[in-house]
């Protein structure tokens, strides 16, 4: 894994230096943030969307593993930091309007979601309910303590 986390960040950081013009985003839209999609790069099932400034989204592409803005903290969130369910940056695309991105990542953990589930889209509309269709995959009380 460190060695295939080098490599990815080398990457990265060449394609930063050689073309920087081409990896600009538009932040203007929603008050200097982008959404981010983030996607297992095996199954492809949506794992969460968040949010990422300028800043976030640098740590990121230098980094190797998925940083986002925490609008309700106001600060940047590395995902991962306390529960140590990183997410190492895989692929990296954005829509036509260069406003949002999709990452597909692996996650390193056994879930994304804060409440202990692989993905943070585990409930589903039946009847005009929201059902939980999936079994957690931690114990967040273990992981976050409470």
């Amino acid at each position: 894994m460190p060695g295939a986390l080098t490599r990815w960040r080398a990457f990265l950081r060449l394609q930063v230096s050689e073309r920087h013009n081409e990896m600009q985003l538009d932040f203007t839209k929603l008050d200097g943030l982008i959404a981010t999609v983030i996607q297992d790069h095996k199954s492809g099932r949506v794992l969460m969307v968040g949010f990422m400034n300028e800043e976030a989204w640098r740590k990121t592409v230098e980094s190797g593993f998925a940083t986002f803005y925490s609008r309700s903290r106001n600060k940047l969130w590395l995902k991962g930091e306390s529960s140590g369910h990183k997410l190492v940056v895989k692929e990296i695309r954005t829509d036509c309007d260069r406003d949002a991105v999709l990452i597909s990542v692996e996650a390193l953990g056994p879930g994304v979601c804060h409440n202990g589930f692989e993905s943070c889209f585990y409930r589903r509309l039946d009847n005009g309910a929201w059902n939980t269709t999936d079994t957690p995959s931690y114990d967040p009380k273990a992981v976050y303590g409470g």
